[in-house]
């Protein structure tokens, strides 16, 4: 018997027969299944409606001139067609005469490119809208707000800090260090410097025990979050919960911690998954955006490092069309021939010491000491294989080279369709 499964694959589904006595599980978020009550558009619109503790966002706007949106990069799926015209509409309903900004979260990551913004928000909001994208490095847009509890200097782009009245747009999913994306990731790492991200996400923190998927309670890193959203005034969220499709399903609106709060409940309800071990595990970054390169990749990898046998094998498929996703992360990981000598010298940095993208790298290397990683994408061979990884160029290739590697004649597979869905438990 066959069991045919599908994973997305950059803007494409690449599907394969399993034979059902090597698959020991398939791994699935049930919010496929969930029928949400509402279209995208009214369940946005409720949520406006009915702000969770917060009053409503027109109501927040009243007398407030210099208002400011902050709005998730491309690198996230957030459908900002949908969610940025009923903010803009509410925010004008306070006041006709706000002067509105909206300021791109990049984080660390490359500059949004005007093409991408028009793919995120449409040509009529490009056209009429005040739209700056901020640069972790562009000193003097950035203003000290104080001291993280990491120890770190919080620093944040000044049009978020001077804003009378700051909100956020944004989306919830299950997220690799942070517990879940969404909520306070806005302002930190969204709007801040790079030395403030440097510090929240240093390998102290990054090796936390609760520093996982779906652990919000005594993580580290989202603590220092929290703090930086909140000292830095972001008064009103806006997040959705979206499915495979990339469709809204699920919105909520409000208090950036008690608003956020709920959507990560309703998402911990959904997307729950036992772990299967087996000696091979399949996973993927949920397709495009999500896979456009191989640091992002490194996320749909933890799902499978949660299910996969000590030593085994798994495959990450992630099409990669926009390379590495950064110099150092491919250095810190191409440079040293010995990754646990790579690991031992970023736990042996303090927290005011990280170095850019070291977390990403700490986190594959952890992936790659329980497993080997065969990586399904577009990338040059030569270049995964530096990062220590074994290229492949389609998931028929790479499962050849998995059962090879395995050293077993009929190993056991565990499948994870999307691997940003789901929360694995144990």
């Amino acid at each position: 018997m066959k069991r045919e499964l599908t994973f997305p694959y950059g803007k494409e589904k690449v599907t394969y027969a399993f034979d059902e006595k090597e698959l020991a599980g398939v791994l699935l978020s049930s919010i496929e299944a969930y029928q949400p009550e509402a279209d995208e558009v009214a369940l946005v619109k409720t949520a406006l409606e009915n702000p969770i503790g917060s009053a409503k966002l027109s109501e927040l706007a009243r007398g407030k001139q210099n208002v400011v949106i902050i709005a998730s990069d491309h690198t996230r799926p957030v459908p900002s067609k949908i969610m940025m015209p009923l903010m803009l509409e509410e925010i004008r309903k306070g006041n006709p005469d706000a002067d509105i900004t909206i300021l791109i979260a990049t984080g660390c990551h490359r500059g949004t490119t005007k093409e991408e913004l028009v793919a995120k928000f449409g040509e009529e909001i490009v056209a009429k809208e005040n739209i700056y994208i901020h640069d972790c490095d562009e000193t003097e847009k950035l203003v000290n707000i104080g001291t993280l509890p990491s120890g770190g200097e919080c620093n944040i782009n000044t049009i978020a800090v001077e804003a009378d009245l700051l909100v956020a747009e944004g989306f919830i999913e299950p997220h690799f260090f942070a517990g879940y994306s969404g909520g306070r990731k806005s302002v930190l790492p969204g709007v801040a410097g790079r030395s403030t991200v440097l510090a929240n996400h240093c390998a102290e923190f990054i090796h936390h025990s609760n520093a996982r998927t779906g652990i919000l309670e005594n993580n580290p890193i989202h603590e220092d979050m929290l703090w930086a959203a909140k000292t830095a005034n972001l008064q009103f969220i806006v997040n959705v919960v979206l499915n495979s499709e990339k469709e809204v399903i699920y919105a909520v609106a409000g208090d950036v911690e008690q608003a956020h709060q709920k959507g990560t409940e309703f998402l911990s309800a959904q997307c729950g998954a036992k772990a299967v071990l087996s000696d091979i595990v399949i996973s993927t970054n949920g397709g495009y955006p999500l896979d456009q390169n191989v640091y992002q990749a490194v996320k749909g990898m933890t799902a499978a490092e949660a299910t996969v046998k000590e030593g085994g094998v798994i495959i990450m498929m992630a099409s990669s069309a926009d390379g590495i996703g950064g110099d150092h992360f491919y250095h810190q990981m191409a440079d040293e021939p010995d990754i646990r000598k790579t690991m031992d010298m970023f736990l042996k940095r303090g927290r005011g010491e990280t170095t850019p993208d070291q977390w990403m790298s700490q986190i594959l290397i952890r992936i790659l000491m329980r497993a080997k990683v065969v990586y399904v994408s577009e990338m040059e061979d030569t270049i995964i294989e530096k990062m220590h990884m074994i290229p492949a160029h389609s998931l028929e290739e790479a499962i050849q080279k998995a059962k090879k590697l395995s050293g077993k004649e009929t190993p056991t597979i565990t499948a994870i369709p999307d691997g940003v869905s789901v929360v694995v438990r144990g």
